[in-house]
């Protein structure tokens, strides 16, 4: 499959180009706040103009003379982002005017020799667009006056951009693959393992935590499988979201989750699980998402067991217990190999179907074991059970009366259902259906209505029919059959 043109946004701190590539990609992606340097990692999207499809490429703010954390980090990707592209478009900002930084970075990009395009950003007055002249100093031929906050002139934009920009032939779009995101507070090698897996510092690694800001999408295939591994930025307590940023980083945390296959809970093995792990172990099987633990930085634990490191995680959060665990160390490498035969299979068993026939002989099986306990002097009764969806895998139950079932009993059907069935990872669904509740009144109401239809059916005065005996069933079916 040919790849899609790449255009990629660059330009000084705080001009505006996440806020233009949140436009073109038609949806908030990129986290926009009026501080500097938010932006920090190569954001990659999918956008089309006018049937015309290409990638754009999001990147952090070029400051070569800033003195900032992050700051050699942000621009070796603003780099990388430069030399994948195929078009790029300069950001500036029309209400400071140009800027030595601004010059610095269109000298920069001349040296490139790939098509350039200008976008004079915060023209939100059409009075405004003759701002735009003092531009050309900058010699770059190709200048558009936009809004990226009024989605003004963004499509005479992406028509300069794509001019230069050879057609490729439109083919069949592949499938995403299995869609893996990797969640965990911060700090705890998330990002790390990204780079080890791609062989490449696609995202910014350092020991401060909150380094990633942006969920980031990145693609690899293993062994003929293609999967798109989701970069999440580090979920915080909720008092140590001390920026706005932070939060948004959180709800885009909590997105991806939801629009994922498969979690990767990624625990630092030093500090163990921790309160804000087990709550987003809760989100992840709360949305039934597949779940795999990997315990990061094992190689720095010393004297500790790894039998007793397990044992502690499945006694906090019961899920747990049934999610693959792997002792890995993103930095060397180890036991990176088994995550995605890992992968693979928690996803099967996401979407794997059990019979109606299979899962009656286990709770025939289940029942003869060990029989429910008669509450308030009845017994429960299970009619049957049945599948009805899949990801995660939901079940019925039918039953006479749903309130006799005992939280005991429905611990040990899980239990055994578990040992049966495994569904490795996968949080599984069950919801009782019990009897329709029809009081006395109601049956006779009931009654009464069937023989009303039965005597209009026959033809026959009903009045004159009940004055004979009202009741008498046998007598009515004895003259019905002759009847007929």
């Amino acid at each position: 499959m040919p790849k899609l043109p790449k255009i990629a946004i660059v330009g000084r701190p705080n001009v505006g180009k996440s806020s233009l590539f949140n436009r073109i990609c038609k949806t908030r992606i990129a986290i926009v706040d009026e501080a500097e340097g938010i932006t920090r990692d190569r954001l990659y999207a999918e956008s089309d103009h006018f049937g015309r499809r290409f990638e754009v490429i999001d990147t952090g703010g070029i400051n070569p003379r800033s003195i900032a954390v992050f700051n050699e980090l942000i621009l070796r990707q603003a780099e990388i982002a430069i030399e994948e592209a195929d078009s790029i478009i300069m950001v500036v900002d029309s209400k400071t005017g140009i800027t030595d930084l601004d010059k610095d970075v269109a000298k920069v990009l001349h040296r490139t020799k790939k098509p350039l395009c200008l976008a004079v950003n915060k023209i939100d007055n059409l009075d405004n667009e003759g701002l735009i002249h003092e531009f050309h100093a900058l010699g770059i031929e190709k200048i558009v006056a936009v809004s990226a906050t009024q989605s003004w002139q963004i499509a005479e934009l992406l028509e300069k951009a794509l001019c230069d920009v050879p057609i490729q032939e439109e083919v069949e779009e592949e499938a995403p693959g299995i869609r893996v995101s990797i969640i965990g507070r911060a700090n705890v090698g998330k990002s790390s393992l990204i780079n080890y897996l791609l062989d490449e510092n696609r995202c910014i690694v350092s020991p401060i935590p909150g380094t990633t800001r942006d969920s980031i999408d990145v693609t690899v295939t293993r062994e003929g499988e293609t999967y798109t591994l989701i970069d999440t930025a580090g979920i915080r307590r909720k008092g140590a979201e001390h920026e706005a940023v932070d939060k948004f980083a959180a709800i885009r945390t909590k997105k991806a989750i939801d629009r994922s296959d498969i979690c990767l809970l990624m625990l630092d093995s030093q500090r163990g699980l921790t309160t804000q792990e087990k709550r987003i172990a809760k989100m992840i099987e709360d949305e039934g998402k597949g779940c795999i633990i990997l315990f990061n930085k094992w190689d720095l634990v010393k004297g500790f067991r790894m039998e007793h490191c397990l044992k502690d995680v499945e006694d906090e959060v019961p899920f747990l217990k049934h999610c693959p665990k792997v002792m890995i160390s993103a930095l060397t490498g180890r036991n990176i190999d088994k995550i995605f035969p890992l992968i693979q299979e928690c996803y099967a068993a996401s979407k794997f179907r059990i019979t109606t026939g299979e899962l009656n002989k286990f709770i025939e099986g289940a029942i003869q074991r060990n029989h429910p306990p008669m509450l308030q002097g009845k017994r429960l009764r299970i009619y049957y059970m049945a599948q009805v969806g899949i990801q995660p895998p939901r079940f019925v139950m039918f039953v006479n009366y749903s309130n006799l079932m005992a939280d005991s009993y429905q611990k040990y059907l899980y239990n055994q259902f578990r040992e049966v069935f495994k569904f490795t990872g996968v949080p599984l669904n069950f919801h009782l259906r019990g009897k329709a509740k029809i009081g006395k009144e109601a049956r006779l109401h009931e009654k009464s209505l069937s023989r009303d239809k039965r005597y209009e059916a026959e033809d026959v005065d009903v009045e004159e029919a009940e004055e004979e005996d009202p009741f008498d069933d046998e007598v009515f079916e004895e003259d019905s059959s002759v009847e007929e």
